[in-house]
């Protein structure tokens, strides 16, 4: 099923190979502690690092042991990956500043049945508070941002593998491979991205050809990147495939007033 979804001329394997070469490595940091997380969307959960890879958690009614996944990406930032054993075909990431208490979930559901022409992917982003919802968080609340439109980049997910990305509004962004197995292909998929904090910004995308979406962090004091891949194999099992990048910035386009894209 997967292969047959858009016909393209790659698979999920070729796509994410060799993709956390340069990545960030994860942290022990939070390993002991607990924390509450309430969405501005209602869901509030309760974390708990009882190892490395391990976080028990509860959601309202919901609770459960997972895998997870914590690694600092910024100064007081990590980024949060869960995955479910009762939900494969979905996971939680979520971006947490513990000084500001600012936080934002991004929840990937990778959708049964018919879909028609829409990827199968679909992110629900809501920012959030890191511990007492009724104590404001201070810092910059996490929001959608045209900040990166009209920019190109580079990204070098590890010595064989390298991506161009162009941001092109706010809603698609376009993908080149420059190095690696699909070198010169290239597709425009659905894209989401939030400002987190000064030169910090959170990129989802969801492609058409294949069940493939993405959640990453972007620092750009650093000009690295950070997250994974959420799809569907070649073998039709979910895969949760981390990955990291270094950045190097090509070229930013400046629209004119009157022709600015959406």
């Amino acid at each position: 099923m997967p292969q047959q979804e858009g016909s393209p001329d790659y698979k999920y394997e070729d796509y994410a190979s060799e993709v956390a070469a340069y990545r960030l490595p994860p942290t022990e940091a939070l390993v002991g502690q607990k924390l509450k997380i309430t969405l501005d969307s209602g869901v509030a959960f309760d974390l708990e690092f009882v190892e490395p890879h391990k976080v028990v958690w509860q959601r309202g009614n919901e609770s459960g042991t997972d895998w997870c996944e914590v690694v600092g990406v910024a100064p007081n930032t990590y980024f949060i990956d869960m995955t479910f054993a009762h939900q494969p075909r979905q996971s939680q990431t979520f971006i947490v500043n513990v000084e500001t208490r600012q936080v934002l979930g991004v929840r990937t559901i990778m959708r049964e049945g018919d879909v028609g022409k829409e990827p199968r992917a679909v992110h629900e982003f809501s920012p959030g508070v890191l511990g007492d919802p009724t104590i404001p968080p201070t810092g910059r609340k996490p929001a959608p941002t045209r900040d990166l439109i009209g920019l190109r980049g580079l990204y070098d997910y590890g010595p064989n593998q390298c991506f161009e990305h162009i941001y092109l509004n706010s809603e698609r962004y376009a993908w080149h491979c420059i190095i690696g197995p699909l070198r010169g292909q290239a597709d425009v998929d659905l894209s989401t991205i939030y400002k987190f904090d000064d030169n910090q910004y959170v990129f989802a995308f969801r492609e058409f050809g294949l069940p493939v979406s993405t959640v990453f962090f972007y620092n750009w004091d650093q000009m690295r990147s950070t997250g994974k891949f959420f799809a569907i194999g070649s073998d039709g099992k979910i895969a949760n495939t981390p990955a990291g990048a270094f950045i190097r910035k090509l070229s930013v386009a400046f629209y004119p007033p009157d022709r600015q894209p959406i």
